[in-house]
């Protein structure tokens, strides 16, 4: 009688390398696994300061499994890494297979300066909420250790953690206080198919892509500044309506001559961060869009500097080359910002959840709400506290690093 002989059992095997990080070194220690026909379940690699640590999970023959350790421990002496070997069992193993059906998040940490007690702060966060965290990763570039320019510093670094939180409005909760107090600015988000495939950006014009309220500049050249200021205010603050404090404001600048208008848009303040933002943003293939309750007028010289694809902002009347303290059309105010972000993801062909809003404002809160991503950008408290991401730290191409870019390739 022929008796099949058992094949022998498999094994397990964690093999962490640790160690100064030089060329060469995962391609001979995968040499060596290829020898032995061991199969890797998992491997993973990073570089902090020239310091490399590996991990490889590798299912292998116990027959072999000796013969494996010993040539990768050689091969660690030779190439002066450190070598350290952990048996993982099936059930361990298959816990670990498990997680692949739980949820992903990105956790995202941006300000002038981190420190390492906002790391421990958001850590113990997720660590609260019982998630596990897959990895950390720092996007922006290597600060140096004396910066002539700290005010216009920026770090960010990225959390990919793993699992169903406990209680997602109180973990985000908890991420706004953290922001509050600490003066950083934190993202949670889902890491959908969605996040990873976003390809249309829309932005209010006034305090988000330009540091003022271009109809209070015209109110200065008008002289009746303080009651439009006034009005926008507290149409920013959403205490009255938009379209009645639109109304008012552009009746006020009655009389004025169209030539202001050309010298304010060559001297509007761009804030800070919009030109690398948009150079990447163009780069990769994004569009993007004004969707502004300020005037056409300067959103389209805002189109022709920058490159943007779409203006849509409200249309002054003049006649005999003064304005007449009316307005053309509809006026662009929340809901038909809104409105427009839908429109112009059915033109692109796109779901909703591949749009971004930007804004500061209430009339804002309809489109950060509708798109994708909604990011309330140095927004009024009133804004900030209704809207899941903020940006508060740092300029607009803080955007950047929310969409998950590291300045290595920015700067590509």
């Amino acid at each position: 009688m022929h008796v099949t002989p058992e094949a022998p059992p498999v094994e397990l095997i964690m093999i962490n390398i640790t160690g100064e990080d030089k060329p060469g070194v995962t391609a001979a220690l995968s040499e060596i696994l290829a020898k032995y026909d061991a199969r890797i379940l998992d491997i993973g690699q990073a570089d902090i300061h020239h310091n490399l640590t590996l991990g490889i999970l590798i299912k292998t023959d116990s027959s072999v499994s000796g013969d494996i350790m010993k040539d990768v421990l050689f091969k660690g002496y030779e190439l002066k890494v450190n070598v350290k070997f952990s048996p993982v069992s099936p059930e361990d193993y298959e816990r670990w297979v498990d997680m692949q059906g739980k949820n992903r998040w990105i956790i995202t940490i941006l300000g002038r300066n981190l420190s390492a007690r906002h790391i421990a702060l958001v850590s113990s966060v997720v660590a609260d909420q019982q998630l596990n965290i897959d990895s950390i990763q720092r996007l922006t570039g290597r600060m140096p250790l004396d910066s002539h320019e700290k005010q216009l510093s920026k770090s960010c670094v990225q959390f990919s953690v793993r699992g169903n939180p406990r209680d997602h409005s109180e973990m985000q909760r908890r991420f706004m206080q953290i922001a509050s107090l600490e003066e950083v600015d934190i993202s949670l988000q889902e890491d959908t198919m969605f996040r990873r495939c976003r390809r249309l950006v829309c932005f209010d014009m006034d305090s988000t892509l330009i540091r003022t309220e271009v109809i209070d500049e015209l109110a200065e050249r008008a002289g009746v500044g303080a009651q439009v200021r006034a009005i926008t205010e507290r149409a920013m603050r959403g205490e009255i309506d938009f379209i009645e404090s639109f109304t008012e404001r552009v009746a006020l600048l009655k009389g004025l001559d169209e030539s202001v208008m050309k010298e304010i848009a060559e001297n509007l303040p761009i804030t800070e961060g919009v030109d690398r933002m948009m150079t990447v943003l163009k780069r990769t293939g994004y569009k993007t869009a004004i969707l502004s309750g300020g005037f056409t007028y300067f959103g389209n010289y805002l189109k022709q500097r920058f490159g943007f694809d779409y203006v849509y902002a409200n249309d002054l009347e003049i006649v005999d080359g003064k304005l007449t303290g009316r307005y053309l059309g509809e006026v662009v105010d929340g809901r038909r910002k809104a409105e427009l972000l839908r429109l112009l993801a059915q033109v692109e062909n796109l779901n909703i959840k591949q749009t971004i809003a930007v804004g500061d404002g209430a009339n804002d809160l309809p489109m950060l709400s509708t798109a994708g991503l909604g990011i309330a950008f140095h927004a009024k408290p009133k804004v900030k506290a209704a809207s899941d991401q903020s940006i508060s730290t740092i300029g607009l191409d803080g955007i950047l690093y929310f969409l998950g870019f590291k300045d290595s390739f920015i700067s590509e």
